[in-house]
């Protein structure tokens, strides 16, 4: 019996440190590029004449606007608030010369995308960027205490990515490149207790896009969804920043290195060996009623002495 268990074992444990060995590989990819910047200036630029950055007023989707039209494209922007996209498209066409189109639209709501589709015909879109989201607290807390958003946060968090790819890929196809980066984050790539809706309706986004890229990857077309952790915006109450904790700035400027990597990466090379870290954590550990008390004590002290609510 035991002389026929040894090659399973054996076969298993090759297994796990091949995953392993895949992670750290990727790891890997980002600590080059980090540090050797490989891909080429004009390589955003091919991709199209314009670039449709939604969530485009603050944070994440306003650094990724400015970080385009730097690279030589013109920029949709699309949020809900007309003044904040009035004020970036100003201030973009100022500095980079780039052409500026806004579109104010509230994506948790479903009724926008026939309004979008008409406001977006006639423009060569080489790179969608799925960055609008929502969260519904920033401090951590039980599923029946969070604010009564859900509808919202599900068109906002998922319906927006899949109705935006819809709108954009099949031109996309028709011209056989483009670029779609899918903003989701680090709390999709397991369960997170006390972050219950937030973190599953970011792992579909990741489901979503590694599925997608399977199906059009040989069409010349790359999705990728990013997983970053702690980034300072607005929906984190200005997080202080550290060597974990990134501007929006620092973020999308590295993250568009790794825009060639793969399907999935976290955006930033101090996200993608926290990651590592993290899987290393025992599930048993996350799901513990300890871990949840962590959250809810220094976890929520924490949060609450380096936020600023701007």
């Amino acid at each position: 019996m035991g002389e026929a268990l040894e090659p399973f074992f054996i076969s298993v444990g090759l297994l796990v440190c091949l995953a392993y060995l895949a992670k750290w590989a990727r790891c890997s990819k980002c600590l080059f590029l980090h540090f050797w910047k490989v891909l080429p200036r004009s390589f955003l630029k091919s991709m199209g004449q314009w670039a449709v950055i939604t969530g485009a007023g603050d944070g994440i989707g306003k650094a990724y606007s400015f970080e385009l039209a730097r690279q030589g494209l013109n920029v949709v922007l699309i949020s809900r608030t007309l003044e904040k996209l009035q004020a970036v498209a100003v201030e973009i066409e100022r500095t980079t010369g780039s052409s500026v189109k806004i579109i104010q639209a509230d994506f948790t709501k479903d009724d926008i995308y026939e309004y979008i589709k008409e406001e977006l015909k006639g423009l060569e879109i080489g790179i969608l960027v799925n960055n609008v989201g929502m969260l519904p607290s920033l401090l951590p807390s039980h599923f029946h205490n969070t604010p009564n958003e859900i509808q919202g946060l599900i068109h906002c968090n998922i319906t927006s990515v899949v109705k935006m790819t819809q709108l954009i890929l099949k031109h996309m196809e028709s011209r056989r490149k483009g670029l779609i980066l899918n903003i989701s984050s680090g709390v999709a790539l397991f369960p997170w207790p006390l972050y219950s809706m937030y973190s599953a309706s970011k792992a579909f986004m990741c489901t979503f896009s590694k599925a997608l890229q399977a199906e059009y990857k040989a069409k010349g077309i790359i999705i990728q969804v990013l997983t970053p952790y702690a980034v300072s915006t607005s929906m984190t109450k200005y997080l202080s920043t550290s060597l974990i904790t990134k501007t929006a700035d620092e973020f999308v400027k590295e993250s568009l290195n790794y825009v060639t990597i793969g399907d999935e990466t976290c955006g930033c090379l101090a996200h993608e060996i926290m990651v590592n870290f993290l899987s290393l954590i025992p599930s048993w550990v996350i799901y513990s009623s300890r871990f949840e008390k962590l959250l809810l004590t220094r976890y929520t002290n924490y949060l609450k002495q380096n936020t600023n609510r701007r």
